[in-house]
């Protein structure tokens, strides 16, 4: 069995934003000669996350609806009294709880085992941002 990790980074440009990031995953285990096992997709931040579902351009706008609903950003929240890197971002963490900051997806012959509608999506939640990392850590032989 081998394990072999890799980095995907994105920028994003609006306050909340969901990105299709398959593409960029599939790319990646096809460089590895990997046939067999699973892909593990993490966020490295605390305000994005990992999500799998449905890539249809309306429900992904009602998702992003969903969100800003769900917790608003002009909420009164005690992290933002004091914010450490100077953002007010506590909405963004709150969303967080309700969501992954990682997704292992099976994978053979060399493909993710996904359903028929299923993507990966980075979800942000804390934008924009010039730079966010995502890890990928594949293992199977």
């Amino acid at each position: 069995m081998q394990v072999i990790t890799h980095k995907i980074t994105v920028q994003t440009t609006r306050p909340i934003e969901i990105i299709d990031i398959t593409a960029e995953i599939i790319a990646a285990l096809s460089t590895t000669g990997l046939k067999r096992g699973q892909v593990t997709v993490i966020s490295r931040h605390t305000t994005a996350f990992i999500n799998i579902n449905e890539k249809e351009k309306h429900l992904l706008e009602d998702m992003e609806t969903f969100l800003k609903r769900l917790v608003p950003k002009d909420g009164n929240y005690l992290h933002n009294l004091n914010p450490i890197d100077g953002r007010h971002n506590a909405h963004s963490h709150l969303l967080g709880l309700f969501m992954n900051s990682s997704e292992t997806i099976p994978f053979s012959e060399g493909k993710m085992l996904l359903g028929e509608w299923q993507s990966v999506f980075f979800v942000e939640l804390d934008g924009p941002r010039n730079e966010r990392a995502i890890l990928l850590q594949l293992s199977g032989i």
